[in-house]
C-alpha cells in the first residue's frame, strides 16, 4: 500500500489499495458527456510490431469515455501509413491516423515556417504538437490525455486513473502528470534519480529558495510521458522539440496556470518500457543525449525567470551536483539492499559520471548561445498568423484518413 503523504508545492493522489476501476470508468463515462476527451499517441512505426502496443490496443478497446483516439505517426512510408491504418482500426472508437511524413502535413509545417514560426526537428515533440493542432481544429474538446506506446505493462487503469482529475468537475484540475515506481529485479529510471533530482537539489542549494525549482522538484517521476491537461493548455503551451519535451512541458505548465490547479497520480504498481542506452563516450545518443538536453531545458527555463549564469556558476553546479548524485547513490544502494534488489554500484556511478559531463556539456552551449534553438510556437501564436490553419489541418487529416 503506497504513502498518502502530500509534499511539495502540488497536489498528489496516491494508490491506497482498493481496485476503484469500474467506479472510476463510470464516472468518467458521464463526465466525459459534458467534458470529451482525446487520447493522444505519438508512435514511431517499429512500435506497431511490439508486443506493449498490441497490449494497449487490447486494453483500449473496452475503454468507453474516450471521444476520439488520435495516433501522430512518426517517420513513416505511405506504405506504412496504411499498415498504420489497418492496425489502429482494431479499436471500436473513432481514430484517427496523423501521417506527419504526408505530403499534405508535410505542406502544413512548411506554411507554418514560411512565417518565421519553429516548428521543431522531426520528433515526438513535434508529433504531440501536430496532434494538439488537429484537437483544436476539431473544437469539441474539453481535456486531452496523452501515453506512449511502449509501455509493457499497461492497463486500461492507467488512463482512467490519469484522466480522472482533469475531467471530474469536482477536482477540476487543468494538468495532472503520472507517476509510477519503475522497479524489476533493480531500479530503473536512471535519468530521473541519478540526474534531474540531485540537479535540481543542488540548484536549490547554490540559488536558495526558488518557486520553479520547488515545483519542479515536487514531481515524483518528473521525466513521465503521461500526462493529462485541459484543452487551453494545449493551445497556449510552447513545446520543446527534443529530449526536454518533459521538463519543458511542466515549465509551461508552470508560466501557464496556478499551482493549485497542477496534481500528479500514481497510476501504476510498476512500469515497464524500453531502456535507453546511457551512451557514455557519445553526448549525441542515447541517454547522454537526453542528459544534455534536459539540462538546456532546465537551465533556460531558470534564465526567462531572471537567474544569471556564469563560468562560476556552473563550475559550482558541476561540483555540487556530483557530490549529490553520490550521496543520493548511497541511498538508492541501501534501498535496493532491504528490498532484495540487484545494484551495480559501477554501473550506477558511471552514469553519474556521464551526467556530470552532460551538465558540462549543456553549460557550455548555453554560455554560448543563451537562447537556442526556439521552442515550437504555441497554437495561439500560429493561428494568429495564419487564421485559417487549424481548418487546413482538419481537412489533412481527414483526407488523408478517408
Amino acid at each position: 500500500m503506497a504513502d498518502f503523504y502530500q509534499t511539495g508545492s502540488i497536489a498528489t493522489f496516491h494508490r491506497l489499495g482498493t481496485d476503484s476501476l469500474e467506479e472510476i470508468e463510470a464516472k468518467l463515462a458521464r463526465d466525459s458527456q459534458e467534458r470529451p476527451i482525446a487520447l493522444v499517441l505519438p508512435s514511431l512505426y517499429s512500435e506497431l510490431e511490439g508486443d506493449a502496443l498490441r497490449n494497449i490496443v487490447k486494453e483500449l478497446r473496452g475503454v468507453t469515455y474516450l471521444r476520439e483516439i488520435i495516433v501522430t505517426l512518426g517517420p513513416a512510408s505511405e506504405k506504412e501509413f496504411l499498415n498504420a491504418k489497418d492496425f489502429f482500426s482494431a479499436l471500436p472508437q473513432k481514430t484517427r491516423i496523423i501521417w506527419n511524413g504526408g505530403k499534405r502535413i508535410k505542406r502544413i509545417y512548411k506554411a507554418i515556417e514560411s512565417e518565421d514560426l519553429p516548428t521543431g526537428l522531426e520528433g515526438k515533440g513535434r508529433s504531440v504538437w501536430m496532434a494538439y493542432g488537429y484537437i483544436l481544429s476539431r473544437r469539441e474538446f474539453n481535456a486531452i490525455a496523452l501515453h506512449d506506446c511502449d509501455i509493457l505493462t499497461y492497463s486500461r487503469q492507467m488512463l482512467a486513473r490519469l484522466c480522472y482529475p482533469v475531467t471530474n468537475p469536482n477536482l477540476d484540475y487543468d494538468f495532472c502528470k503520472g507517476f509510477y515506481a519503475r522497479v524489476t529485479d533493480k531500479m530503473h529510471g536512471r535519468a530521473t534519480r541519478l540526474l534531474v533530482t540531485p540537479l535540481l537539489r543542488a540548484l536549490e542549494k547554490i540559488l536558495g529558495y526558488h518557486p520553479l525549482l520547488v515545483f519542479f522538484d515536487s514531481f515524483r517521476y518528473i521525466l513521465a510521458g503521461e500526462f493529462s491537461m485541459d484543452i487551453n493548455l494545449a493551445r497556449i503551451n510552447r513545446i520543446p522539440g527534443d529530449w526536454g519535451l518533459e521538463v519543458g512541458t511542466l515549465a509551461e505548465v508552470y508560466r501557464n496556470t496556478s499551482i493549485s490547479r497542477v496534481c500528479q497520480v500514481d497510476i501504476a504498481e510498476n512500469y515497464e518500457h524500453k531502456h535507453q542506452l546511457l551512451s557514455p563516450e557519445d553526448a549525441s545518443k542515447g541517454l547522454h543525449k537526453m542528459c544534455v538536453d534536459i539540462c538546456k531545458s532546465v537551465f533556460r527555463t531558470l534564465a526567462s525567470e531572471g537567474v544569471v549564469f556564469s563560468d562560476g556558476f556552473f563550475k559550482a553546479l558541476v561540483s555540487t551536483y556530483a557530490r549529490t548524485a553520490q550521496d543520493m547513490l548511497k541511498r538508492y544502494e541501501d534501498d535496493a539492499s532491504i528490498n532484495g534488489l540487484q545494484f551495480d554500484r559501477h554501473e550506477e556511478s558511471l552514469a553519474v559520471d556521464t551526467f556530470t559531463r552532460g551538465i558540462r556539456k549543456a553549460a557550455e552551449m548555453i554560455m554560448k548561445d543563451p537562447l537556442g534553438a526556439p521552442l515550437i510556437a504555441s497554437w495561439d501564436r500560429v493561428t494568429a498568423a495564419l487564421p485559417g490553419i487549424l481548418d487546413t489541418i482538419r481537412e489533412a487529416v481527414e483526407t488523408d484518413n478517408s
